[in-house]
């Protein structure tokens, strides 16, 4: 089974689009790797690009957000640039729905927390690493601050999503299945 988990990166903001995910002027290109670079750069944080050439972000696998992440239009190429990058869970307060269903059908995990959960992640201080036990439905946060202690949230999962992501996605849900 595939692991879930990884250092993260922090986008403190609500209702970040599918625009500002993969910019729309992207949607023609006909690979996924050709998303790659253009991760999050139109997306503007307390009034700042986001600088998706960082080397955490580089690093990154998981993403840690607020509400409605992945609201606006329904295209997939906004969870392809999360998977050519290697981004494997998105943790927010809600996702958008069929953002959300992208997300298990290419085999990202899209974990929902309470807001309180999401404050108190947020207010972790130092680089964090996330890893994620699917089976139990339980994610911990560690920082690299020593004096930090560790954050551990329950979530749930109904079972098809579970075995989505489990699987690697639809595809290979489907190649295991039908």
């Amino acid at each position: 089974m595939k692991t879930f988990g990884g250092p993260a990166i922090m986008l403190d903001r609500s209702d970040i689009n599918t625009d500002e995910i993969i910019p729309a002027k992207y949607l023609t290109e006909n690979s996924k790797m050709a998303l790659k670079s253009h991760m999050l750069e139109d997306l503007l944080l307390d009034g700042h690009p986001f600088d998706n050439n960082a080397p955490a972000v580089q690093a990154a696998k998981v993403v840690i957000t607020r509400a409605n992440f992945g609201c606006g239009s329904s295209r997939e190429h906004a969870v392809w640039v999360f998977e050519v990058n290697n981004i494997n869970v998105v943790i927010g307060e809600s996702f958008a729905r069929i953002f959300r269903q992208n997300m298990f059908n290419c085999g990202i995990l899209a974990v929902e927390l309470a807001p309180q959960e999401i404050d108190s992640l947020f207010k972790m201080q130092g680089n964090l690493t996330v890893s994620v036990d699917i089976a139990a439905g339980k994610l911990t946060a560690t920082s690299d601050n020593a004096a930090q202690a560790p954050l551990t949230c329950t979530f749930d999962l109904n079972p098809y999503d579970r075995e989505l992501v489990a699987a690697g996605g639809w595809l290979a849900y489907a190649d295991l299945h039908y």
